[in-house]
């Protein structure tokens, strides 16, 4: 019974030092594999299926080793419980013992071996068979890198293909073909801006160039020849000025630089200002002010003012002498609508949705002569959105246009 006492107490020593043993490295091992993965991924470069094939590797030999360890302590604890037993079998007794730890040790070696030994091949099986599945799990995302290679600023039709099952992947390529969509749009934009803004140049500069040659031929002793080309010069630099200045103002736009000072101002006097000032400029126009509510609001009075004469100068250009052009201000519901409407030209139904476009002129035979550059409207937009409010436009082909410019009031105001 000595005996048979202390093989017990052998054995349960020996079954709490290998739990010890293995829940001390599996306490360590997710330490160190972080710290092995953190040290390595530093240094080298790894796919990513070899990231999830390791990662997964991991995590089943933790498991096998877990489920292993589960085993073996098991074995062990039943040997230690039944170290001593007591069989009956009729009026006869059985009663065996374990002599010592030796006769037990050959069967706790083979039991490991035997999990080693298919952990072993379990992880030899998984690793190649995880690698290629994963591969294969990850073919799209080597397909995209390989189709975005080939994009470029000269090229960009190029598209990503998103057909196949609907997963992350194929929202990831969506969202990248929406964004080349909107990268392509700027692109061709940017193009077309370049390519117009040069021809706008090439224009005025042709014309200075050409009066210059001839003051040089002959122009200097002929008084008439010089006066025509000082005042054809002086015209076109001027268009050049307000081209460049343009172009400039629509550039810091762009860039988020263009300075908006927000200020409190009366808009009754603003449109006071205006009116004076159309009156003085078209005298040969009837310049009506029907509405003009005072009103406070905040904004850039500048620039408001800017794009309000825009469009009164897009009035007095394509209407008749006579015409009535109306400047109007007033107050309905929340907003503060300002109104410039006239009995011009018109726009057509094809031109309207297109006004707001840069370099666009929706009668391209008055070019010259009006000396637009295709660009007020445009700049008379972004002051407008700048300022929060919105633009609409309703016209018909030789009765009209009406712009009706809508902006925001502020909380506290009072008349």
């Amino acid at each position: 019974m000595k005996k048979d006492n202390e093989l017990k107490i052998l054995i349960k020593e020996a079954v709490l030092g290998v739990f010890k043993i293995l829940m001390s490295l599996i306490g360590l091992l997710p330490k160190l594999f972080v710290k092995g993965l953190q040290y390595i991924n530093d240094r080298l470069r790894f796919s990513i299926s070899f990231k999830i094939t390791t990662f997964y590797v991991f995590i089943f030999s933790t498991l096998l080793i877990l489920s292993n360890a589960m085993v073996v302590g098991g074995f062990l604890y039943f040997i230690q419980q039944h170290a001593t037993n007591i069989a009956a079998d009729g009026s006869k007794v059985y009663i065996s013992f374990i002599q010592n730890t030796v006769e037990v040790s050959p069967y706790i070696g083979i039991i490991l071996a035997i999990t080693i030994i298919s952990d072993v091949v379990l992880l030899l099986i998984l690793i190649p068979i995880g690698g290629r599945v994963s591969k294969k799990l990850l073919l799209p995302v080597k397909k995209m890198n390989e189709t975005i290679e080939n994009i470029s600023a000269q090229d960009l039709n190029t598209r990503l293909n998103v057909s196949g099952s609907k997963d992350e992947l194929k929202d990831l390529a969506k969202t990248f073909n929406d964004m080349l969509d909107r990268l392509q749009r700027t692109y061709e934009a940017q193009n077309q801006f370049v390519s117009d803004a040069s021809h706008e140049l090439r224009t005025p500069i042709a014309v200075i160039q050409g009066y210059a040659n001839l003051l040089d031929r002959w122009g200097k002793e002929d008084k008439e020849v010089l006066d025509e080309a000082i005042v054809a010069i002086k015209s076109e630099a001027e268009a050049m000025k307000t081209l460049v200045e343009q172009l400039l103002f629509l550039a810091r736009s762009d860039k988020h630089t263009q300075k908006v000072e927000m200020v409190d101002f009366k808009v009754n006097e603003l449109i006071g200002e205006v009116v004076k000032e159309t009156k003085l400029i078209a005298p040969k126009h009837k310049i009506l002010n029907i509405h003009n509510e005072e009103i406070i609001i905040n904004g850039d009075r500048s620039l408001l003012k800017e794009a309000l004469r825009v469009f009164i100068d897009n009035s007095i250009k394509y209407t008749e002498e006579q015409g009535v052009i109306k400047i109007n201000s007033y107050v309905k519901g929340k907003k503060l609508v300002l109104e410039v409407e006239d009995t011009g030209a018109g726009i057509s139904k094809e031109d309207l949705p297109f006004v707001f476009d840069r370099f666009y002129r929706a009668d391209k035979s008055r070019t010259k002569e009006s000396g637009g550059t295709g660009l007020g409207l445009s700049i008379a937009k972004w002051i407008i959105i700048k300022h929060k409010g919105q633009i609409e436009v309703h016209s018909k082909v030789g009765h009209g246009t009406k712009i009706t410019i809508l902006l925001p009031l502020k909380e506290d105001n009072s008349q």
